[in-house]
């Protein structure tokens, strides 16, 4: 049974192919409408394996295209792996995988391994995310946090290790620190904005590339705090605390609103898929992508996840049928 399936809103896009129209791209104050998913005629007939790697916060939105795509075409496999942004990046930069699931931009370090190895790519925005703030339900003191406290906690050189060290009214325990590991692209865009440079951390907190792994140590660690992808506390939010993050205009909760509007700041990002500009030449990938770019809007949000705004997925179909067509350049040679 699939991801929807299990929560009853199975995609009615993916019933009879016959039923699937292509909607007319009409302007509407100078924005193009993005055009429905219609499989193309022997869809059905595809085969072949696309294997993506990469961040485990854009992970499940990948792992549920493929699930949804597996009722178009059942010949096609779909391979998911998480190592985390900075980990698949090594990989896809290496050709050894098709999509590279990012929560950040790609590094000019990394980039750079991309051209010594001869791997050109395009690069679609695909949904957004706040990284959520959260502590344990048991914890009654800690409501709403600013930049600097939180900053306070995760600065590399002394930083906070007690909660009265935050604030003297709160009480005098030990904070417990769970975090992504330093190949998260979740770690590097949370220290860019929080301590204020890439990479730059605490060493002295419970680090995993696994997001559920970091929602159990928090969930039974009274002490804890942590942060990861807005889906994963929304999937466990009865065993978890959000914390409101005060970014210099008040305490503001992560929701699709205030991350899609950019007000839940400066912890709201876009999230991008990569693809390998040789595996876009492939029929199951072209299929693949136009059913993934014209889905996301839809189906993003039902992984927990904020749909892109209607005309960043415009872009994103203009320039997969460009790179189909043989007329787009890759986003690696700009």
């Amino acid at each position: 049974m699939s991801f929807f399936e299990q929560r009853g809103t199975r995609r009615t896009l993916l019933g009879s192919a016959a039923a699937v129209v292509m909607a007319l791209s009409i302007s509407l104050g100078g924005i193009a409408a993005q055009d429905a998913y219609e499989p193309a005629e022997g869809a059905g007939d595809l085969s072949g394996t696309i294997v993506a790697d990469g961040s485990s916060t854009v992970g499940p939105v990948t792992e549920a295209m493929a699930e949804e795509f597996a009722a178009i075409a059942p010949n096609v496999q779909l391979e998911v792996s998480i190592s985390g942004t900075g980990g698949g990046f090594e990989r896809f930069c290496n050709g050894e995988t098709d999509l590279q699931n990012a929560s950040r931009s790609i590094k000019d370090s990394e980039a750079e391994n991309c051209a010594a190895n001869g791997v050109d790519f395009y690069v679609f925005e695909v949904a957004y995310d706040g990284i959520a703030i959260v502590v344990n339900p048991e914890n009654d003191f800690v409501d709403c946090l600013t930049i600097d406290q939180l900053k306070l906690m995760w600065q590399p050189e002394d930083p906070a290790t007690s909660w009265n060290q935050i604030d003297p009214s709160f009480p005098d325990e030990p904070i417990t620190l769970y975090g992504p590991g330093t190949a998260s692209g979740t770690f590097d865009y949370f220290t860019a904005e929080i301590v204020g440079e890439e990479g730059s951390s605490t060493t002295n907190y419970l680090p995993s590339e696994d997001d559920n792994q970091l929602v159990e140590g928090i969930a039974g660690d009274q002490h804890a705090l942590g942060y990861f992808g807005l889906a994963y506390y929304e999937q466990s939010m009865d065993r978890l605390k959000l914390v409101a993050v005060d970014g210099g205009n008040g305490c503001v909760e992560p929701t699709a609103e205030t991350v899609q509007d950019l007000s839940y700041a400066p912890l709201s990002r876009p999230l991008f898929l990569y693809v390998n500009a040789e595996s876009i030449t492939r029929p199951e990938v072209q299929e693949f992508l136009k059913f993934y770019i014209a889905s996301a809007g839809e189906i993003a949000p039902d992984v927990g996840y904020v749909a892109s705004p209607d005309e960043v997925y415009v872009e994103d179909q203009a320039a997969l049928q460009a790179a189909i067509d043989g007329d787009g350049t890759p986003d690696s040679a700009s």
